[in-house]
């Protein structure tokens, strides 16, 4: 394998990075090291991806386990790793933005499983990826993402009244 090729596999795909990064770290520095180390392991393990499954699918897989395992190495230092939305081009006083930002928050309460799940689906991603990328069965990710779409929704409405 050359670099060029692991670039030419991964550069198109690259975007999948920086959304996990952005939501499993939160300053600057742990941005950096969660991004570096992330690129380090897909280096690592590009020799053993076999192209049975999207290397986006493959990219995602390897992202989130090891943001989740630089979460743990990092959690006596900081327990809580926060969702940062990039809100840019976004009217600040607009409702849209304000929608967002609940949007947001919300995501940012829940527990970092969950957290990946409702990435991917956020993205995109059908349940059968999902499931690869987690591991997951894919009726098992239905019913996990059902039960966070509820979680989330009653939230939402709870956050509503209060607001009245």
């Amino acid at each position: 394998m050359t670099k060029a090729e692991f670039l030419d596999h991964t550069m198109p795909h690259q975007g999948i990075i920086y959304k996990v990064v952005n939501i499993y770290a939160e300053y600057k520095e742990d941005k950096e090291d969660l991004l570096q180390e992330i690129w380090l392991q897909l280096w690592l393990s590009f020799p053993r991806f076999k192209f049975q499954s999207k290397v986006s699918t493959w990219m995602y897989q390897v992202a989130l386990n090891t943001a989740l395992t630089h979460i743990r190495k990092s959690a006596t230092r900081d327990k809580h790793f926060k969702v940062v939305a990039s809100m840019q081009h976004i009217d600040d006083n607009s409702e849209r933005a304000e929608q967002e930002r609940l949007l947001w928050d919300m995501i940012r309460s829940l527990k970092q499983a969950e957290k990946a799940l409702i990435l991917l689906y956020i993205e995109g991603i059908s349940y059968r990826e999902i499931a690869e990328i987690t591991g997951e069965s894919e009726g098992n990710v239905g019913v996990k993402l059902n039960r966070i779409k509820q979680k989330m929704k009653k939230d939402l409405i709870t956050s509503a009244k209060i607001q009245q």
